[in-house]
């Protein structure tokens, strides 16, 4: 009895030890919603220390999902998409949200390695990445929005800030990269004076890494 008692807690222990190891599903999650996790998890562990060309850090990556879950938006733009880090971190928290990310990068070979991680991570669902200079396709877009990220030239944050704010929902957020190095980064300073100067947006810096991210959310309407 002993014996089998032992054995029985013997493999328990491993059947638990491999749902940790593979995500366990979490209550009310699909086995698809399961499965991507896995994916995605997987795609980031093995390209950690891969990613160049001006990507976010993986703790802005994390910062980024966990916020778009937080406040469960759905309807995402992203200015600068660089070969997809961040916008894979943001697909997966909008694949839990019911969401879907548009994504614009101006050079071609970064679009193109985007697509392909896109693909890889099992995201490409969730992604329609624009190939286009911001400064043409932005003004095109119709939205409405919940969340901005940029991290593009940094001074058009204040451009991009202006054209698209009446297109976020009450409620919704505009995020900015880079923000935390004022001195270096031309334009920055008068993007933050800028929206800090609004009485309907409210605009605090989160620092989840060196870089520093802007949120400015639109207040909702009393």
């Amino acid at each position: 009895m002993r014996s089998e008692a032992g054995v029985l807690r013997f493999l328990l222990a491993v059947a638990l030890l491999a749902a940790v190891a593979v995500g366990a599903q979490a209550p009310g999650q699909s086995e698809d919603q399961a499965a991507l996790d896995v994916r995605v998890r997987n795609f980031l562990e093995s390209h950690r220390s891969q990613w160049r060309d001006e990507n976010v850090t993986a703790a802005d990556g994390t910062f980024l999902r966990d916020f778009i879950i937080k406040h469960g938006y759905t309807r995402a733009l992203e200015i600068g998409t660089s070969t997809g880090h961040s916008g894979i971190w943001m697909a997966w928290a909008l694949s839990r949200t019911g969401g879907k990310l548009i994504s614009i990068e101006i050079d071609e070979g970064r679009y193109a390695k985007a697509l392909a991680n896109f693909r890889a991570a099992g995201l490409e669902n969730y992604v329609d990445a624009r190939l286009g200079d911001a400064h043409e396709l932005v003004p095109l877009l119709e939205g409405p929005y919940d969340f901005v990220f940029v991290d593009a030239d940094k001074d058009w944050y204040q451009n991009y800030f202006k054209m698209l704010l009446p297109k976020i929902v009450p409620g919704g957020c505009f995020a900015a990269h880079n923000v935390s190095n004022l001195e270096f980064m031309h334009g920055v300073k008068e993007f933050l004076d800028y929206a800090r100067s609004l009485p309907d947006v409210e605009t605090t810096v989160v620092r989840s890494s060196g870089s520093g991210i802007s949120l400015s959310f639109k207040k909702k309407l009393p």
